[in-house]
């Protein structure tokens, strides 16, 4: 997803400085799906580091993981992010 954003913007940015300002709105584009993108990862990264800190809480305090809940969640979570990448 970064790198198809960023190569929109860098094409629209080149078309811009040749003097088509029509492409102002694709390179606008670009740069809110990149920071969609960008937010995107961040919060995901946000909700991994919870579960770690939760795995971890569990496996101190020797009580058993559900690891068959762990990969549901997972692949709930993967999902997520495969249905925002065709999206945008």
């Amino acid at each position: 997803m970064y790198r198809d954003a960023a190569m929109e913007l860098a094409a629209a940015t080149e078309k811009v400085r040749q003097g088509e300002l029509g492409e102002a709105k694709a390179a606008m584009q670009a740069v809110k799906d990149l920071r969609a993108a960008f937010q995107m990862v961040m919060d995901e990264r946000t909700r991994v580091d919870k579960l770690r800190k939760q795995v971890a809480g569990v496996a101190g305090s020797g009580g058993e993981l559900d690891f068959a809940a762990a990969r549901a969640e997972i692949g709930r979570r993967l999902a997520r992010l495969r249905d925002a990448g065709h999206g945008g």
